[in-house]
């Protein structure tokens, strides 16, 4: 009997439909990635004069992008992995790349409603008003910092193979970039230190972000932190890829 190789648009559509369905049955998850940043959006309205709009709301993405990749994406291809699911993928009539760009396109959705949901906030609650430009330019922004973070997910479940120490590794990966970066742009650390936060993963995300928003201000180490934002995407991508393994065994 001959094996019928489906068309790849088709393909795609069904590896879509999965995922997207297993994305909604963990909605509990999804609202959990959602509401920190808002939360905290929320908590830090009374600093909006002093440090103003854009720094509050670049924070608050940077936070949930940090989560879609590490919390997010890591676990669930952890996971998955561990219940066998590339398995059975990889001997289906699809191809690999197909997989990946499914998984890919559930994390950009997610990238986009998290960002809305901190622009709706900041909006109706703290009243922080961007013009139209700012608000699209942040948006490809946000999925420049978001495709960071998926990154260095990749490169946690590339490296790891165990999904309960990938769930640590993460949780202590998530942890130290939220509290370390957030300290580093209030100035808490010192001089040097403080430098070395503004160019981390958390600093460069958080400034390409915040200068999105205001568009017309744009300056040249704006620019340089978007490189190196670019750069560091590119460097655990290839990682990540490079290690990753469709199975435990």
């Amino acid at each position: 009997m001959q094996t019928v190789i489906p068309a790849t648009s088709k393909a795609i559509a069904s590896l879509l439909r999965a995922d997207f369905t297993t994305q909604w049955r963990n909605r509990r998850a999804v609202i959990l990635i959602v509401l920190v940043p808002v939360i905290i959006l929320v908590s830090w309205k009374g600093m909006i004069e002093k440090v103003g709009g854009a720094f509050i709301l670049s924070n608050c993405i940077t936070i949930g992008l940090t989560a879609i990749g590490l919390m997010g994406y890591a676990n669930s291809i952890a996971r998955d992995r561990e219940k066998g699911v590339f398995q059975r993928l990889r001997v289906a009539p699809v191809s690999s790349w197909s997989i990946m760009f499914s998984r890919l396109a559930v994390q950009l959705a997610m990238i986009l409603i998290v960002t809305l949901a901190v622009f709706i906030a900041g909006f109706y609650i703290d009243k922080i008003s961007v013009s139209f430009a700012g608000y699209v330019v942040a948006l490809f922004a946000a999925i420049c910092g978001g495709a960071l973070y998926l990154s260095i997910g990749q490169v946690i479940v590339g490296r790891i193979q165990n999904p309960e120490i990938v769930n640590a590794t993460c949780r202590l990966v998530y942890f130290v970039f939220i509290m370390v970066g957030m300290f580093g742009e209030f100035g808490a650390f010192p001089d040097a230190l403080t430098k070395v936060v503004h160019w981390s993963p958390y600093g460069v995300v958080r400034r390409i972000v915040s200068a999105s928003l205001h568009p017309d201000g744009w300056k040249m180490e704006d620019t340089t932190a978007l490189l190196i934002t670019l750069g560091y995407t590119v460097v655990f991508a290839t990682l990540g890829i490079k290690w990753f393994k469709w199975s435990n065994k």
